[in-house]
């Protein structure tokens, strides 16, 4: 199944920046283990914003819950989810 993810990351400003640099660092990791095993599809950047839209291929509601609210900076994040279903034009 494949779901459109808009993820909007919101740190606090007075959080430790060792805290806060560890954070990344374990979010990049996980996140790039899922992109290489093809969970993680796509992923963007929307410029300006400490935000990004991603595509991600799992099995089922309950798969993509557990990848997203394992992300280390899930704690931090307004994530937006919608459901893909494949376009009767799309050309193959």
């Amino acid at each position: 199944m494949l779901y459109h993810v808009r993820m909007d990351v919101r740190l606090p400003p007075d959080l430790d920046p060792a805290v806060r640099d560890a954070l990344i660092a374990r979010e990049k990791e996980y996140s790039q283990h899922l992109q290489r095993s093809g969970k993680w599809p796509h992923i963007w950047r929307i410029a300006g914003e400490y935000a990004n839209y991603s595509v991600l291929d799992v099995a089922d509601h309950d798969e993509l819950h557990q990848i997203l609210s394992n992300l280390p900076l899930f704690p931090y994040m307004d994530i937006q989810v919608t459901a893909l279903a494949r376009h009767p034009s799309k050309v193959d």
